[in-house]
Order: structure tokens, then C-alpha cells, then sequence
């Protein structure tokens, strides 16, 4: 019995309403609606099967202009029916709404994402359109001289002695006909933030909590002006020991690794999308994420980021650019390099998950995990008591009660172990207000 997941949906019985199902299969990866099955998959049967079987492939191609496969099933004398949906090259929608699919769910498109999608359709990406009000004055020389250096340390692009700015810019594909494309923009623009006002990066150092921001900066630019700058900021504002993004191997005891931090930013910047909001990197006492607009390209997994996946950029301009600066890899080892330079270091695993709209990157930064703290003597309260800190930032003695059904003394022992050790402190309030955090 196989669960849903991307291409499959269980419905018991048929209603127009999942005719969005339909659309979203195929402006997708294509996918087949079950009905007659329980949300597990087990058949429940239907008893209009006859009727359904008649109406339902005339009421899709009436209504969305498809054609699907239906099928009709029985097993113990239960009938059910298999809606098997191709994947569609042109756009399709339903009343003029389009719908894609995202993992396991439908989603409506709108605004930026639609415009995407539709250019996607076309066999276009949104960086390779040209940028009618850009002319050549708009590229900065400057970011062009700091690219220029960044080839030369990776060898991958060769034969640019003597070439001009127009030029370098067609060898990377980024002019057309002698106009500029947004790509080029992105990546070299002396303002970029004329032309797509969110060329913004945004850093917050906060305490323990969401709402406790201790200060800020901002960085906006060109994509390789930003590169720069986001290490010079971060090593003077926010990082104990200052970092060279350059020093891909180094681990430091304490810190984020470098690799991973890299990875983290150079993702935001290449593969966000460019008419969303702003990218931000969050700062706490035990965490660094980022955090940039844009989900996931179709056909890709949260759960594919933690092996072998194909790269699908959704700037393939941009990438390609990165690629040949010796700033990215063609082969889609980002988030692998994340997670390998995490474990590496002993540090817990990041966690990436798709979140309002974009895709936000969590480093943890001590080095507790279920082994190590086991090894230090902690029982099996006291380990998922640590665990659960390090994803929830807090814990009280009342949620210690409730998450292991103990009592107050039993919790407050616990706690107070957890103290001695140095692994939490007590922090809040004292009495009903108090909660801990990692020491």
C-alpha cells in the first residue's frame, strides 16, 4: 500500500473540487487521483463507479481542456477508480486559477510565483529576460574585476584576455542582441535595486527568542558586491572568530563550519527568486539560518536535498555564471555540503524546510546529540529534553511535565541535573515565569 506523496492523491468519493488536483498534476510532474481509497490507501469503494467512469474524462477535457486516463479497479468486490493525469507543457488552469504541486500538497499560483510558473512554460527563466531600460553603463566595472579574479582561481571559463565588458557578458550568455538581460543585472549591476527594489540582504543578531533583536545590518547590490560584503559583515557584527569563505576545510570549535555558511548564502543569492522579498539571515545564541523567497523547483524534494539530486536552478543564467566564477558546483551537492560540514563538526542536523513561501536553511551551533549526550549519563528524559531545547529554543518545567507525563518534582530534578552540567541555564522569571535554554 504506497502513501500519498507528490503523484499520488486518495479520495473516497469525487467531488468538482478536485478537479485543482487535476490541474495541479498537470502544470506538475503529472500524478494519479485514487478515488475509492481511504487516506492510507486502503479501498472503501464507491457506488457510482458506472456513472463516474462515464462523466469524469468528458468533464475534464470540457472543463480543462486535457485529456486523462481513467481506469476502473475492484478488489474484494470493491470498485475504485485510477484518474491518471500526464504532465502538460502548456500552462493549464481551472476557471483561469492555476495550481501546481508541491510535495504532498495542492498550491495555488499567485503573483510572482505565476509569473514564474508561466515563463517556466515557455521554456523561458525569469533571469534570461532581457531588461529593455539597462544599457551597458548600468554594469559595474568594479563587480566585473572581482568576478574576473574569482575565474581565474577556477579555470572554468578560459579566453578572456583583452575582452570588454559587452563582451564578457555575451561569452556568458547574458546579452541578446546587444541588449542587457536581467541576469546580468543581478549579477554585475551598478543599482541593481532600480530596476528590482528587493536586491536587499538583511542580518539580525537576536537573543533567545524571535522578538529580542539586538541590532541589524543591511547589504544591498549586485549579487557579487553582496558575496563580499556579507563576509566582512558577519565577521565584524555577528561572528566570535571571523571566517574566510575561501576556507572551505576549516572547522572551528565553537562555530558554524565555513563550507556549510558558504553553501547557505550562495544558495539565498543564486537561487532565490528575484521579485520576492528580501533574503535574511537570523542570528541567535544557538542558531543561524537563512531565508530566501522561492520553493522548491518541481519535481524536487525536501527529502531529495539530503542525497544525490539533480541541479535545477531556478536562475539558470545566474548559475551558470556562479558555476564558471568557481562560486557554485553544476551539480546539486549545496545541501549536501551543508549537512556533511554539520555532521563533520559534531554539530546536530541543519534543518531545511519549505516556509512562508521560501526556503529557510537552520544551522544549530552547540554540539549536543543523542550519542554524546547519552554518553555524558543523561537518561531518556533528559536527552529529548536537550533535542527538544535546541528546536524550540525553551522549555519549562510545566512542558517538561506535559511532553513526559512526570512530575513536578521528577521535571525539576531533571532540570536542575541539566543545570549542574552546564548543558541548560535557567533563564525568565523565577517561579511560574522560568524556562531554560541551552546553557
Amino acid at each position: 500500500m504506497m502513501a500519498e506523496h507528490q503523484n499520488i492523491e486518495y479520495k473516497q468519493s469525487w467531488h468538482d473540487d478536485y478537479l485543482k488536483w487535476i490541474v495541479g498534476f498537470a502544470n506538475s510532474q503529472g500524478g494519479t487521483i485514487y478515488i475509492g481509497k481511504d487516506d492510507n490507501g486502503k479501498v472503501v469503494g464507491i457506488s457510482d463507479y458506472k456513472k463516474l467512469m462515464e462523466d469524469l474524462p468528458n468533464k475534464i477535457r470540457d472543463i480543462l481542456g486535457i485529456i486523462v486516463e481513467v481506469n476502473l479497479h475492484e478488489r474484494r468486490g470493491l470498485y475504485y477508480l485510477e484518474v491518471i493525469t500526464p504532465p502538460y507543457v502548456v500552462p493549464i488552469s481551472l476557471r483561469g486559477i492555476y495550481y501546481t504541486r508541491s510535495g504532498s500538497t495542492k498550491q495555488e499560483l499567485k503573483g510572482n510565483a505565476l509569473v514564474e510558473f508561466l515563463l517556466q512554460k515557455t521554456g523561458k527563466s525569469w533571469d534570461d529576460v532581457v531588461e529593455s531600460s539597462a544599457t551597458i553603463n548600468d554594469i559595474d566595472p568594479h563587480a566585473v574585476d572581482l568576478y574576473l579574479k574569482a575565474v581565474e582561481k577556477s579555470g572554468r571559463l578560459r579566453n578572456l584576455e583583452g575582452l570588454t565588458i559587452a563582451e564578457l557578458l555575451e561569452k556568458l550568455r547574458l546579452t541578446k542582441e546587444g541588449k542587457i538581460k536581467r541576469a546580468a543585472i543581478i549579477l554585475f549591476g551598478k543599482d541593481p535595486g532600480r530596476f528590482y527594489p528587493n536586491m536587499v540582504l538583511k542580518m539580525g543578531r537576536f537573543g533567545t527568542s524571535h522578538d529580542d533583536l539586538k541590532f541589524q545590518e543591511t547589504t544591498e547590490g549586485c549579487l557579487i558586491h553582496i558575496l563580499h560584503e556579507v563576509e566582512d559583515i558577519l565577521n565584524k557584527k555577528f561572528f566570535i572568530k571571523a571566517v574566510n569563505f575561501e576556507g572551505l576545510l576549516r572547522i572551528e570549535k565553537g562555530e558554524y563550519p565555513v563550507a556549510a555558511l558558504r553553501e547557505m548564502l550562495l544558495n539565498a543569492l543564486v537561487h532565490r527568486n528575484y521579485t520576492g522579498g528580501a533574503i535574511q539571515i537570523r542570528m541567535y545564541d544557538n542558531r543561524f539560518s537563512s531565508w530566501n523567497e522561492g520553493l522548491l523547483p518541481q519535481g524536487l524534494s525536501l527529502d531529495a536535498l539530503k542525497r544525490q539530486h539533480p541541479s535545477r536552478p531556478r536562475n539558470p543564467l545566474i548559475a551558470d555564471a556562479c558555476f564558471k566564477g568557481g562560486y557554485i558546483d553544476a551539480w546539486g551537492r549545496g545541501t549536501l555540503k551543508i549537512l556533511q560540514s554539520c555532521k563533520e563538526a559534531g554539530l546536530p542536523e541543519p534543518e531545511i524546510i519549505e516556509q512562508d513561501g521560501g526556503i529557510q536553511v537552520t544551522l544549530f551551533k552547540n554540539h549536543y546529540n543523542e550519542p554524546g549526550l547519552k554518553k555524558m549519563g543523561l537518561n531518556e528524559r533528559q536527552v529529548k529534553a536537550v533535542l527538544y531545547v535546541m528546536q524550540n529554543e525553551k522549555v519549562t518545567n510545566k512542558k517538561y511535565q506535559e511532553l513526559f507525563n512526570v512530575s513536578r518534582n521528577t521535571a525539576s530534578a531533571d532540570l536542575r541535573e541539566l543545570t549542574q552540567l552546564n548543558i541548560l541555564k535557567s533563564s525568565g522569571a523565577k517561579g511560574v515565569g522560568a524556562f531554560y535554554i541551552i546553557g
